[in-house]
């Protein structure tokens, strides 16, 4: 008696990646509308150029995945969510820091017999030390953001116009004027003083002639 065995169904097979974008549409948008948008926006030839220099480490990856991850990461930090950011900068320090060290022991290899290469090589290294801590500079930054004290600036906008009317007068500008304001006010209640040297006492002159007196009928 024959039992029936049931066929095994053989493994899918692995989907294809596609090169070919494929946008979420928003409501009344057309696809030529989305692709323009990603376009402006600069996701669509990061996503491209991501995809193209990750052949040789990660093989094929589907551009439209690419740039819908991509998408979904640039709205995370818009509304402030900067854990991604900090993560990639952690990791390219740590990778800087790798380069710098390998640099550095290629420059200590050729040290001996190649000084030309050697001297390249820390150079190199050096350059990979600084964007080392250029990254680890900006991480901090953004996870501790200094503080700013603004002063504020009193700037009129416009012309001005400045009224002196009732500003006391300056010394000297008064100079032509010999009267001053207290010599007016005492000359107005008859208190003038006179501030010269006193003259000297003079005695009346006694040889004058007594008038006679005066007959109005005979010299009419």
């Amino acid at each position: 008696m024959s039992k029936h065995v049931p066929r095994k169904t053989p493994p899918a097979a692995p989907a294809r990646k596609s090169n070919t974008l494929v946008g979420r549409l928003k409501p009344t948008q057309t696809p030529d509308a989305a692709l323009a948008e990603i376009l402006v926006a600069g996701l669509a030839l990061n996503a491209v150029t991501a995809v193209q220099f990750s052949k040789s480490t990660l093989g094929e990856v589907d551009l439209t995945e690419c740039i819908n991850a991509l998408v979904d990461s640039v709205e995370r930090v818009n509304k402030g969510d900067l854990g991604e950011a900090e993560a990639l900068l952690s990791a390219q320090a740590m990778t800087l820091n790798t380069i710098f060290t390998q640099l550095t022991q290629r420059a200590h290899s050729n040290m001996g017999e190649h000084l030309d290469a050697a001297d390249r090589y820390l150079r190199l290294a050096l350059k990979a030390q600084s964007q080392c801590r250029a990254t680890v500079e900006t991480l901090t930054v953004m996870k501790n953001p200094p503080t700013v004290f603004a002063r504020q600036a009193n700037i009129a906008h416009g012309p001005q116009q400045i009224n002196n009317a009732g500003a006391p007068p300056t010394l000297g500008s008064r100079a032509g004027n010999s009267d001053s304001e207290p010599n007016k006010l005492l000359e107005a209640h008859g208190e003038r003083l006179d501030g010269g040297t006193a003259g000297a006492t003079r005695a009346r002159d006694q040889g004058l002639a007594t008038v006679g007196a005066l007959d109005r009928t005979t010299n009419g």
